[in-house]
Order: C-alpha cells, then sequence, then structure tokens
C-alpha cells in the first residue's frame, strides 16, 4: 500500500510537470505568433526579416513627423490668427488730426455747395416773380395801345402821330418778346382751362366743340409760365 501511495505520488508529479511545459511551450508559441504580425501597416505577414523592421520603424517615423507638423501648424495657426485678431496699431497724433481736419473740409464744402445751389434757385425764382410783376402792370398799357390803333379810321393811319404811336407799339411788343414775354394763341384753339378763361360760350356750328370762337383780352406767358390767361368765347 505504501509503495502504491508513493507511485501514484510521483505520477502526480509527472503529470504536473508534463502540464507546466506545455504551458510554457504554448505561451513561446503565442508570443512567436505576436511578434510574427505585422505592426502599424507592416506588409510583411510570413517573415520577420532587418527590412520589415526598419520599414515599419520609418513608417512610425514619418507618422511622427506628420504629428509634429500638424503641431507646428496649428501653433504657426494660432500666432497668425493672434496677429490677424491682435489689437490694431495706433495711429500718428497727426495723421488722426489731418484726416480730423479732411473730413471737416469735406463737410464745409458740401454745405457750401448746397448753399449756393439753393441761393441760386431763390435767386431764380424771385427774379421770375419780380419779372411777372413787371410784365403784369406793363400790359394794361399794351391793352390800351391795341384799343387806340384799332379804333383808328383808314384815312387817320397816314397822320404822322398815329404812325409813330403804331413804332412805339411794335417797340415795346418787341421788347417784352426779347424778355421771353409772348402771347397765347386763342382763337380756333382747342380751348384749354390752363391758358384760357372762359367768360362766355355761344352755339356757333363754323367752330367745333370746345373750341375758342372769340377773344376778349389777350393772354400772355413768361417764358413758361402764365402771366395773364385770355379771356374768350367758347364754342359748344
Amino acid at each position: 500500500m505504501e509503495k502504491h501511495k508513493e507511485k501514484s505520488q510521483e505520477e502526480m508529479v509527472k503529470e504536473a510537470v508534463e502540464e507546466a511545459k506545455k504551458a510554457a511551450e504554448e505561451s513561446k508559441s503565442s508570443k512567436a505568433a505576436d511578434e510574427a504580425e505585422p505592426k502599424d501597416g507592416c506588409e510583411d505577414e510570413t517573415t520577420e526579416n532587418a527590412e520589415g523592421q526598419e520599414g515599419c520603424e520609418d513608417g512610425e517615423d514619418a507618422e511622427a513627423q506628420d504629428q509634429e507638423g500638424d503641431v507646428k501648424d496649428g501653433e504657426n495657426g494660432q500666432k497668425s490668427g493672434k496677429k490677424f485678431f491682435g489689437k490694431k496699431p495706433k495711429k500718428d497724433k497727426k495723421d488722426e488730426k489731418i484726416e480730423e481736419l479732411t473730413d471737416r473740409l469735406t463737410r464745409q464744402m458740401a454745405e457750401f455747395d448746397n448753399f449756393r445751389k439753393r441761393t441760386d434757385k431763390e435767386k431764380s425764382q424771385m427774379y421770375e416773380i419780380g419779372a411777372k410783376d413787371i410784365i403784369d402792370k406793363i400790359l394794361p398799357v399794351v391793352d390800351n395801345f391795341e384799343r387806340g390803333l384799332g379804333a383808328v379810321k383808314e384815312e387817320e393811319k397816314e397822320d404822322p402821330f398815329i404812325q409813330g404811336m403804331e413804332k412805339v407799339y411794335k417797340q415795346l411788343m418787341t421788347t417784352l418778346e426779347s424778355a421771353g414775354v409772348k402771347p397765347i394763341e386763342a382763337v380756333g384753339q382747342e380751348f384749354n382751362p390752363d391758358f384760357h378763361n372762359a367768360v362766355m360760350h355761344v352755339e356757333d356750328e363754323n367752330f367745333g366743340e370746345n373750341t375758342v370762337a372769340e377773344e376778349f383780352q389777350k393772354g400772355y406767358m413768361y417764358r413758361d409760365s402764365v402771366v395773364r390767361h385770355s379771356m374768350v368765347k367758347v364754342a359748344n
């Protein structure tokens, strides 16, 4: 019985030794397999030659350089960003004063130009108002000349006094015309309330509808504005 127990213990020791050997061999084989696999994109899967290892190392170096380049680019970008968004350089006080004076002069010139244009417009309006007022006062004189000359008989037209009055009248009308005064056309024209003042209506087949049949008093214009409307009779 003691021998049987001793043999069984020896067998147990042998089995334990063998299991330890198997475990050691398995660990060696797994380690060798791990070393045989390519690292970081290395293409050689079967051999573990020196060239493959150098290639992997070169790849790792290149990747490290790229990372360093990215870091440097980032730093440069940050620096450029700081420069771009940093404080602007201060202007010289002389330059600021020059800009201020230039701006003030520009605004004053613009204000003076507006004042000149406004003054010229006001002068033109005042001149036109004054001219129309003078013309309006002269027109009754023209009316009296026309009435007087219209009442002269045929045998009296050769009278020197009558001829003198006709010359004065013609000179007066020439002067008014050169100043921009002209009579408004009325008889035979279509009635226009902007130029004509209808004081009478008449039924007359000789004239078309809404046509000026007769003029009682001449109307006049100064340039493009009416000084006095024509007093007319309109045919319906």
